[in-house]
């Protein structure tokens, strides 16, 4: 809850003070350990003067800029009190976004998880993969490490098979990744498949009990293979993910996304700064951006650092990285 009360302030220019009083939010989720959150609330709105003691905020600017930071606060609040959490990427976003592109908070919820959990859309363009996979049969989701785009794609992929839109859900990655080679690892080739897996795994636990995923797995209805395995399959009335597929060569990624039935659902997913195959090896999801992304029926979401939802140093590990590489001398 917040409470605000207003002022005049008379001086050479005419100036306005609120007072704003907030009840029933932890402030350090709000502000953060050490203040780092309301630091940066602070800079975004550099024509104010915004004090913050205990549970009390007063702000000091023209009336026009202060009104903006209410609306603005007031969005930060009701995601707080709505989703008990705040990164500072999410304040970011929640006051430098326009409006027009926050799509309605009502549309956020994608399926009830493991125990109520509740899954949800959390960025802007984890909402438009949403957004995008309900439109089109086919979604390229590209994105750095840590921006949700598998975890939404299997919780797209959950909800469908548990609406009844398909009959089974398909998970496949590429069987090459950060240098490791399948045939150079122990064990027969689950064992082998398994940790490489389990991203797609842990996604899954978190929307579906265990008993019923072992249930879902032995029974075909959830398929976890690699890309590979394709080959030669026609894939219809499924929920179809390809992960990783930065990772996939050109003639891969054609032999997949030909695999597509008339009556499946396609996302594919990758990072285009991540790239394991071999150097002169091209990648078959840079070719697909490139000669796919005007093609009705299929849609492409990009997603950035903004949409990190892990610890912040990954967003700004990911902006480093992004910085074109200094010629050596």
């Amino acid at each position: 809850m917040v409470k605000s009360n207003d002022k005049t302030i008379e001086n050479d220019y005419l100036m306005s003070e609120k007072t704003i009083k907030i009840e029933g939010v932890d402030l350090v989720l709000l502000f953060g350990a050490n203040n780092k959150k309301f630091e940066r609330l602070s800079n975004l709105f550099p024509s104010l003067k915004i004090i913050a003691r205990g549970n009390t905020i007063k702000v000091i600017g023209k009336t026009d800029d202060i009104l903006f930071f209410q609306q603005k606060f007031d969005a930060i609040l009701k995601h707080v009190y709505q989703y008990d959490s705040l990164t500072i990427s999410q304040l970011e976003r929640l006051i430098l976004e326009d409006e027009h592109n926050i799509l309605s908070e009502e549309n956020d919820l994608i399926l009830h998880g493991q125990k109520g959990k509740l899954i949800k859309a959390r960025t802007v363009n984890q909402r438009k993969m949403v957004k995008q996979s309900e439109a089109n049969d086919m979604l390229f989701a590209i994105g750095p490490a840590g921006t949700g785009k598998t975890y939404t794609a299997v919780a797209l992929a959950v909800r469908a098979l548990k609406q009844k839109q398909v009959r089974k859900i398909i998970l496949t990655r590429p069987a090459v990744e950060a240098g490791e080679n399948l045939g150079f690892l122990p064990g027969d080739l689950k064992e082998k498949l398994d940790p490489y897996l389990q991203p797609l795994y842990d996604a899954l636990l978190d929307m579906i009990p265990p008993e019923k995923l072992a249930d879902y797995t032995e029974h075909g209805i959830i398929q976890i293979a690699p890309l590979a395995f394709m080959r030669g399959r026609t894939l219809d009335n499924a929920f179809v993910i390809l992960d990783e597929a930065q990772n996939s060569t050109e003639s891969q990624i054609k032999m997949f996304l030909t695999r597509m039935g008339k009556s499946a659902k396609f996302v594919i997913t990758g990072d285009v700064t991540q790239i394991d195959l071999p150097k002169h090896q091209p990648s078959g999801l840079v070719l697909a951006k490139k000669i796919l992304n005007k093609t009705e029926g299929i849609s492409f979401v990009i997603l950035d650092e903004r949409d990190v939802i892990r610890h912040t140093l990954v967003k700004k590990i990911i902006k480093a990285f992004q910085k074109p590489k200094k010629e050596k001398k």
